[in-house]
């Protein structure tokens, strides 16, 4: 059973939600994040990466930084930039990219549901990352960028939805790069009521996107149980800012690879190696691209090849038989001897947001070879993560991108 509760959100002032929402602080690096929050003193960017108040010679990491992040969010909250919710209420999100629409719960999901995975989670984390959104959250007592959950689909939470989603929205606007946001209100008691058992009734809940954000909340919610060992769990800081969607909203789209070199290699000779693994279903100058789960499309000099795997490399293990491991078990780590992609710097994975031409681009500069991939599916990621397993790094792009600085959870006594 998940406990998924509603909660006294502070959300943007009516009429400055567009200035304020932005895209998640690790989509940029800190050039990025510098050039993006000039002439954007709302952006939420500005309070999620407070490095960008500071001149380069200020690290990134320092005190002062969270410092900073903490006295902006909370001058703007008392100056009325940000709201309060007169009582815990949950929230609808709407997102809609290019004509296709995707509706989430606005909640907040529980510390110890994650402990006791009912959360579950398909990727590991890394602890410095970990680290920075830690200090972020301590800092600002508060937690700023919903993590991305997913569940299968409730008929109750789908009525209610409809339901609500034919009032006035409470925001309607459209952010710079075309995605449509909308949010209404579930303030009816009864309909609060309602949500809440349903997702009572359900048993597992998955980390879509956000494992890093997801596993720093639960560590600040935990190490704050330390400092109050009374604590009785109603406190706000056993419960972590989420957005839940449907299976059935869901868009997971490719996430591609290009390899900077054929470990010694020629063209013709990485062809035939690979060949024992699949079979080249076409070849041409325009990409093919995969129609199904199988399919790989492989860019080597101008040349595009539709690959599929040969039966006796196909697997119905979770893990073993993603897309994305097979490529990475029976191509990459034996003929390329690229072992561990984490840490191999000869190979670069691009979200398939950027789309083939990206691709296209690399290998003309600095790749010899692109591997366009079929996307995987949220019901492979259940599967991974109901094993109790984990995907290879890389394996799925969540678009389009939840904002922050809509919704804001405080954690503070």
């Amino acid at each position: 059973m998940a406990v998924i509760r509603p909660f006294r959100a502070y959300r943007p002032k009516k009429g400055l939600e567009n200035q304020i929402a932005a895209l998640p602080y690790d989509v940029y690096n800190r050039e990025e994040a510098c050039a993006a929050v000039k002439d954007h003193p709302l952006s939420f960017l500005n309070i999620d990466r407070a490095e960008t108040q500071f001149d380069s010679s200020v690290d990134t990491y320092a005190d002062e930084v969270y410092q900073k992040a903490h006295d902006m969010l909370w001058d703007q909250i008392r100056e009325g930039t940000f709201v309060q919710e007169d009582k815990p209420v949950y929230y609808i999100y709407e997102l809609t990219m290019d004509g296709r629409v995707q509706t989430g719960i606005v909640a907040c999901a529980s510390v110890d549901d994650y402990q006791h995975q009912v959360i579950k989670k398909h990727e590991n984390t890394r602890a410095d990352k970990e680290l920075d959104r830690i200090r972020h959250v301590t800092a600002c007592e508060a937690q700023t960028g919903p993590i991305f959950l997913a569940y299968r689909a409730n008929d109750i939470v789908r009525a209610v939805i409809a339901e609500t989603k034919q009032q006035p929205a409470l925001y309607d606007f459209t952010a710079e790069d075309g995605i449509v946001h909308r949010v209404w209100c579930i303030c009816d008691d009864a309909k609060i009521q309602t949500v809440q058992q349903a997702f009572e009734g359900i048993s597992q809940i998955y980390i879509a996107d956000g494992h890093h954000r997801c596993a720093s909340a639960v560590k600040v919610g935990l190490a704050k149980r330390e400092e109050h060992p009374d604590y009785t769990g109603e406190e706000e800081f056993n419960y972590f800012l989420s957005v839940l969607f449907a299976d059935e909203e869901l868009m997971i789209m490719d996430y591609n690879r290009v390899v900077k070199d054929l470990n010694g290699l020629s063209a013709a000779q990485f062809v035939e190696a690979v060949s024992n693994v699949y079979t080249i279903v076409s070849k041409g100058a325009a990409c093919q691209k995969p129609a199904h789960k199988g399919q790989v499309s492989m860019l080597l000099e101008d040349t595009w090849y539709l690959l599929e795997v040969k039966p006796e490399y196909q697997s119905t293990d979770p893990v073993e038989g993603l897309d994305v491991a097979v490529l990475q078990n029976h191509v990459f780590a034996p003929i390329l001897d690229i072992q561990d992609p984490k840490t191999d710097h000869r190979i670069d994975f691009v979200g398939g947001i950027r789309g083939i031409e990206e691709l296209e681009r690399r290998v003309k500069t600095d790749s010899k070879a692109a591997f366009a991939m079929y996307p995987t599916s949220i019901h492979e990621l259940f599967q991974v993560a109901d094993a109790n397993m984990l995907m290879p790094p890389k394996s799925t792009w969540f678009e389009p991108k939840l904002r922050s600085g809509l919704f804001l959870h405080a954690i503070h006594e």
